[in-house]
């Protein structure tokens, strides 16, 4: 962690001496900044696992008949066209991974309690997940996607409900597939309950960057594999290329989201890690879906990454 800090401080230093004589760095030069950070940032978090408290409520819910699966059954009343809101809250380790042949880190939602229930075979599943791996890389991450997401409560499936999914879209890499313009709009969309705790404030020098995905197949994908193209803001410090903030907005005719996420220091790690992430979720059936997850217990791991992921060949 200490020679990782070390390359992190070199990137910013370069980038105050950009801006030493008081001339504002350019959209590019911060862009820049930025996509070193995120990079680093991805690097020092896969050795930090953290504690997840996340809260889901559907608030409305309008379909022809029931759903098929268990997730409503407490819940449901099949004599009309809504059905009973519902609540979930979820207990979880969360960690970012990348298996061997992955292009990108993933966050794994590792659910160990729901609604106050043990999770009774979290064992099996992650020995399936992890040790015994399928053999390819994109079999394996859209295995680790799936359960993350699979205690979600709605019927409007997502699965990139995970608060780093955002910072993908500022790697070096991945950059050139959005357009970037610096904007005025500062307050995130799903913020206006959070303002009293804070949590999504930030100081007036953070820079608010729009974000608009430009092209295809575009990253997020719908279940039968069409585009879902992303837009949404990311709160940054011109000077460090430090995002504070993130807003991801998704969506098609069918159906939208908006994911907001708010990041903080944390002395024990050393690191900005997410803090807070705020969903909202509709669909043109009707169904709403809100959900907050708060993070903490940052830790390091008792084990090294590689060492808890087999190998992919």
């Amino acid at each position: 962690m200490k020679r990782a800090a070390g390359t992190l401080t070199l990137a910013i230093v370069a980038l105050l001496n950009r801006s030493a004589a008081g001339q504002e760095p350019s959209l590019q030069a911060v862009m820049a900044g930025t996509g070193g950070y995120v990079t680093e940032l991805h690097r020092q978090l896969s050795g930090i696992v953290a504690e997840e408290r996340y809260v889901q409520d559907v608030t409305a819910f309008a379909r022809r008949g029931c759903p098929a699966n268990g997730t409503y059954q407490a819940a449901v009343s099949c004599h009309g066209q809504f059905v009973a809101p519902v609540h979930r809250e979820l207990r979880s380790d969360l960690l970012l991974v990348k298996p061997d042949g992955a292009d990108d880190w993933l966050q794994f939602r590792d659910v160990y309690d729901v609604d106050g229930v043990p999770v009774r075979n979290r064992a099996e599943r992650l020995t399936k997940l992890f040790l015994d791996p399928p053999p390819s890389a994109s079999t394996q991450l859209q295995r680790i996607r799936d359960e993350s997401a699979r205690y979600n409560v709605g019927e409007i499936d997502r699965n990139l409900n995970t608060p780093v999914f955002a910072l993908r879209f500022l790697t070096p890499a991945t950059q050139p597939r959005f357009k970037f313009r610096r904007t005025t709009a500062r307050t995130p969309a799903t913020a206006e309950a959070a303002h009293a705790s804070g949590a999504f404030r930030v100081a007036t020098e953070v820079w608010t960057v729009e974000f608009e995905e430009v092209r295809h197949p575009t990253i997020i994908r719908t279940r039968n594999n069409k585009d879902l193209p992303a837009k949404g803001r990311f709160w940054i410090e011109p000077a460090t290329g430090r995002v504070l903030m993130s807003e991801l907005v998704a969506g098609n005719r069918e159906v939208k989201a908006t994911i907001d996420v708010s990041y903080q220091s944390e002395p024990l790690v050393g690191l900005l890690v997410p803090i807070e992430m705020r969903e909202h979720y509709e669909d043109r059936q009707g169904s709403r879906i809100d959900a907050v997850a708060t993070y903490g217990k940052f830790r390091q791991f008792q084990v090294k990454v590689d060492e808890r992921i087999a190998p992919i060949k």
